[in-house]
């Protein structure tokens, strides 16, 4: 299998946000199509000189040492009881003190699968950051990385920040599979973008967004519903040149991962790619393949977001897919919560964690690591969330805490300076 460019260079691309950092090296994605769907890719062009075997090799994961149990949480803020663990389908939720930010989360990471992958420093030609979260409006994440392959003298590495709501994980994915071979793009990506208000962060002196909760619900629903048809209708269609001339459904798929802003979100997303796949069906297919959703035959997509009962009919008709092959992937965002843009790494670590394949150790042991974090109470979660306002554009400051509550190995915040210049220090190992 080729290596890279050059044989001493490898790539890597970095996906985090406060909650969790993952990272992805090469090879990239086309191996990813022949893994999760039954088609090949097609290359638009000669392939004589490109890398082969292109596709992921490892991945890392971090989170926090810390999180609040979901129960303790639904009795601190006074609400029902099961409106989070029930409601969102979620028991525990980690979470970064004021020690940790989105510089410090991403050095660990990076240290972490270097050391485990025994990579040599000088070896990276590419680190391609996906981010939704800025610290400074100029500064990119990836300067600060730089500093640990200093001591190698490895300057010359390419990539830059991707920051985007959700997809700069992705984009950052899509743009270091381009750097490695020209063939990335195969003709059966499908895309949904639309200018819509519903998840922003227009104050850049607050850490929140604004969030327009039913409309951003809406808005993955129907992105899902036109992402699908969109790449639906291009495999069906290099089928049929190759003499394959049938419909495209969610049976021709291994398994099937999702952006998770909350659990149940996805088993309705997976739920309503099904209703996809029985709209197109024909009259017999809908009555002998999907049972109870015959009531539902003459819906249009676009009418249906908000509907309940065929929501209930969906997730039931669909129970036992998602258990085949969603399922197992939300075991990180099960305890660990929402993860913005590298939630969907989250999941497929999550995936390869479970006994369907052991890509390397880093993910096989998420189950012990996710144990060993610290509980604590939802009036400490609250201290801690109260603190990092106070100290949100301070300077000249050094983040209080006990940096022994830290996982082994962690980069932490130590200095925020009165030039607003920050410095790091790792906890040993």
């Amino acid at each position: 299998m080729q290596r890279l460019l050059t044989p001493v260079k490898r790539i890597l691309q970095l996906t985090r946000v406060m909650q969790e950092a993952s990272l992805t090296p090469a090879r990239l994605l086309p191996a990813a199509h022949q893994r999760f769907s039954t088609v090949s890719a097609v290359p638009l062009a000669k392939t004589d000189t490109w890398p082969k075997d292109v596709g992921i090799l490892a991945l890392e994961v971090y989170f926090p040492a810390q999180y609040v149990d979901q129960t303790d949480l639904e009795k601190y803020n006074n609400v029902e009881a099961g409106k989070y663990t029930v409601g969102l389908g979620q028991t525990h939720m980690g979470f970064c003190s004021v020690q940790e930010d989105i510089n410090s989360l991403c050095l660990t990471v990076v240290q972490r699968l270097m050391e485990r992958m025994q990579l040599p420093w000088d070896s990276v030609g590419r680190l391609e950051v996906g981010t939704e979260t800025i610290i400074d409006k100029s500064k990119a994440v990836k300067t600060v990385l730089m500093e640990l392959f200093q001591d190698s003298g490895n300057t010359d590495i390419e990539g830059i920040d991707t920051t985007n709501a959700c997809y700069g994980g992705t984009a950052s994915l899509f743009n270091a599979a381009n750097w490695m071979e020209s063939s990335a793009w195969d003709g059966l990506r499908g895309t949904h973008m639309e200018n819509v208000y519903d998840f922003y962060k227009p104050n850049l002196a607050s850490e929140y967004p604004m969030v327009d909760g039913k409309l951003s619900i809406q808005c993955y629903l129907r992105a899902l519903d036109r992402c699908y048809a969109a790449y639906r209708q291009k495999i069906q269609n290099q089928w049929k040149q190759a003499g394959n001339d049938r419909p495209f459904t969610l049976d021709d798929l291994q398994y099937m991962i999702f952006h998770t802003p909350f659990c149940k979100m996805v088993q309705k997303s997976l739920a309503r790619l099904m209703f996809n796949d029985f709209l197109s069906a024909s009259r017999d297919t809908q009555s002998s393949l999907y049972k109870g959703l015959e009531d539902f035959r003459g819906l249009k997509l676009e009418d249906t977001y908000n509907n309940k009962d065929l929501d209930k009919a969906l997730v039931k008709a669909s129970q036992d897919m998602f258990n085949k092959k969603t399922k197992a992937s939300l075991y990180l965002s099960t305890h660990n919560g929402n993860m913005y843009t590298s939630s969907l790494y989250g999941c497929l670590a999550s995936l390869l964690s479970s006994p369907l394949d052991k890509l390397v150790s880093s993910t096989s042991d998420l189950p012990k690591r996710l144990a060993s974090r610290k509980r604590v109470s939802a009036e400490e979660f609250t201290e801690v969330m109260n603190q990092r306002e106070q100290f949100y554009h301070k300077v000249n400051y050094s983040p209080p805490g006990d940096t022994s509550s830290l996982f082994p190995g962690t980069w932490y915040l130590e200095r925020v300076d009165e030039l607003h210049r920050r410095t790091y220090a790792r906890r040993p190992v």
